[in-house]
């Protein structure tokens, strides 16, 4: 335990004294210096690095291209979006009007689902409007989860700016990414709910004058309604980053 001490020389100036313990019941005298305070300062911050968790939410940068930031979280949603597109393309080139057992089993998945969302909505046309966004989203997310569990996601490094950060990240562990697909989700149940319903009457499940107790409900609606971004995208931002 070191002990901070002060002293007078005999002509009148100050000396800053430092006392560090070397052995039970040794101590040495130390010149505090500017110099021994920042190495002490930056042994410290090692060390504690080294002994606890690194935790980042920002995704690091690894380049750029013309000048727009490239980050490892973007890599892997690239690789996510590829691998999908490639696999898309291949099971187009095998579809057969007879099918097999795999492309029996994926429209077997897809029908069910397609069912779902019908009985949910209440209509069937509806259903096969919204089923090629819900499916793109449900797949995107799916293989860019899975991505995240191979080998090297996190752990294989590189220097950059003379920092070393990971060269792959979960892309749902990004809040870019999350944030991003609520805000389409968002926008596609506003824009929906103002073309089916008109856009006075959609506007009034938000604003109801006709009592103090429906405009308060209004008002209640209106902020759940846009606390859906925050939910949707923390919601999987969350559970992806905690691991």
């Amino acid at each position: 335990m070191g002990l901070y001490g002060r002293g007078i020389d005999p002509g009148g100036s100050f000396l800053d004294m430092t006392k560090t313990s070397q052995s039970a019941g040794e101590f040495q005298d130390v010149h505090t210096s500017p110099t021994a305070v920042a190495e002490t300062e930056t042994h410290t911050t090692e060390a504690a690095h080294e002994s606890g968790i690194h935790v980042v939410l920002k995704a690091e940068e690894i380049g750029s291209v013309m000048g727009f930031p490239i980050t490892n979280s973007l890599i892997m949603t690239l690789v996510a979006t590829a691998l999908l597109l490639g696999l898309s393309a291949l099971f187009a080139r095998k579809l057969a009007l007879i099918p097999g057992k795999l492309q029996a089993g994926i429209e077997w998945l897809f029908e069910g689902v397609l069912n779902y969302m019908a009985e949910t909505l209440e209509d069937q046309n509806m259903a096969r409007k919204f089923f090629p966004l819900i499916m793109t989203i449900f797949l995107f997310v799916l293989v860019a989860n899975l991505l995240a569990f191979l080998p090297g996601v996190g752990s294989i490094l590189i220097d950059h700016a003379g920092e070393t950060v990971p060269l792959l990240r979960a892309p749902a562990a990004d809040l870019n990414m999350t944030l991003a697909l609520a805000i389409i989700a968002f926008l596609t149940i506003e824009i929906t709910g103002v073309a089916v319903l008109g856009f006075f009457k959609y506007g009034a499940k938000y604003v109801n004058f006709s009592s103090p107790v429906n405009f308060v409900v209004g008002i209640i609606e209106l902020l759940s309604n846009v606390g859906r971004l925050i939910s949707f995208s923390f919601r999987l931002f969350g559970n992806v980053f905690a691991g």
